[in-house]
C-alpha cells in the first residue's frame, strides 16, 4: 500500500543540505544514512517511525471504505 503514496530513500549529504535536516511530520533529526521517505502526495521527507504511522491510517481508512461496501454497494 506505501508504494503508492512514499518513495523509499537513504538520506545522502545533497538531500540533507539542499532539502531537509529534520522530519516533516515530528521534526525529529535526519543523520546521513538514515531510511527516510518522501511523502509524494504532500512533498515532504518523514522519518520510518513517521512513515510507518501514516501507513497504519490509511491502511485503516481503505479499511473502512472497504467495509462500507465500496463504490457501487
Amino acid at each position: 500500500m506505501s508504494g503508492q503514496y512514499f518513495l523509499e530513500q537513504v538520506a545522502t549529504a545533497d538531500i540533507l543540505r539542499q532539502v531537509t535536516r529534520v522530519c516533516a511530520e515530528c521534526y525529529s533529526d535526519i543523520e546521513i544514512d538514515d531510511k527516510i521517505y518522501y511523502d509524494m502526495q504532500k512533498y515532504r521527507y518523514l522519518c520510518s517511525d513517521c512513515h510507518q504511522e501514516i501507513v497504519k491510517m490509511i491502511e485503516i481508512e481503505v479499511e473502512r471504505i472497504d467495509d462500507e461496501g465500496g463504490l457501487f454497494a
